[in-house]
């Protein structure tokens, strides 16, 4: 048996046990692909991050979710970051570069008079892709009518690192009743069988927000809900900007919130720019230490399960 520690963060917060928790492994580089597994399955978790040594930038990071690993996690990010500044790990750098299965992304950290500490991911170039299945049956999946999604919006697969389907929903109160059903999503999503689904809206409880959305995850993940998402608010920024606030100028900046409805409300800072033919995401947050635990690994169990 191995004793792995895990810390628990909270990202898009700065209350413990709100916004968004994810594992950090600190110990990454001592464990083989099948033990990260392991522990992000046990751990539980959306998802459980694991900083390794990286040949291409300062720093690698690999995603797990319970049930496989992912190419980019704006949360989990925020908390790893968090982690090894606090842990004093960085050192003194606070503009550095993180090699993910996304590609190599710049990572900022700014520190404030009152000792907040607020970290900037850059994230890829934002790609969309039609939705060409039934409208009926994706509403039904989420325990609503056809009626509730808005018609003159699209409902896109978007990404900027990680796959999602935005659907822009009208009204707020359409979120409160959402019961999805997870397992249904992948013959719906003929497209993309594996993405998750992230409803949105313009109404927003902060009058300070600027859009507010649910995250569903894919059956393949493990898990139901994802609390508050980096990943999906960088994408649905780029949507923002590319469907619905067209004509700003240089850049946008928006604030999403997100998780009130499972009591884990949380605030992702988003800004989108224009750069010649695309458009540039970064999202902004921060995150909380929540406690660390032990987590306990049996070579025969991991070795059954990867056979």
């Amino acid at each position: 048996m191995k004793s792995i520690t895990v810390y628990h963060y909270d990202a898009f917060s700065k209350e413990p046990n709100k916004g968004n928790p994810a594992g950090v492994v600190l110990s990454g580089d001592q464990l083989t692909d099948a033990e990260m597994q392991e522990i992000a399955f046990k751990v539980g978790f959306n998802e459980t991050a694991f900083p390794v040594a990286s040949e291409a930038a300062d720093l690698k990071i690999r995603f797990f979710t319970p049930g496989h690993e992912m190419n980019l996690c704006g949360h989990a990010t925020m908390a790893t970051v968090y982690a090894l500044q606090t842990k004093g790990l960085l050192g003194d750098k606070t503009d550095f570069t993180i090699e993910t299965r996304a590609g190599i992304l710049p990572i900022t950290i700014k520190s404030t008079a009152e000792n907040d500490i607020w970290i900037t991911m850059k994230q890829a170039s934002p790609t969309f892709k039609e939705f060409t299945g039934s409208i009926a049956d994706l509403a039904g999946s989420l325990g609503l009518n056809k009626s509730d999604i808005h018609d003159q919006l699209p409902i896109l697969y978007g990404s900027t690192g990680t796959w999602t389907l935005l659907i822009p929903i009208k009204q707020l109160g359409a979120f409160k009743k959402m019961k999805p059903n997870n397992k249904t999503f992948p013959s719906i999503l003929k497209e993309m069988p594996k993405a998750s689904v992230h409803p949105f809206c313009l109404e927003t409880h902060d009058s300070h927000a600027d859009m507010h959305a649910r995250h569903f995850s894919s059956p393949y993940s493990g898990t139901i809900e994802d609390p508050v998402t980096g990943t999906a608010s960088g994408v649905m920024g780029a949507y923002y900007a590319k469907y619905i606030h067209t004509h700003f100028k240089d850049s946008l900046n928006l604030v999403v919130e997100q998780g009130h409805e499972i009591g884990k409300n949380g605030r992702v800072i988003v800004r989108v720019s224009k750069n010649s033919d695309c458009l540039d995401v970064e999202i902004t947050g921060n995150a909380v230490y929540v406690k660390d635990f032990e987590v306990l690994l049996d070579h025969d169990e991991i070795v059954k399960n990867n056979t």
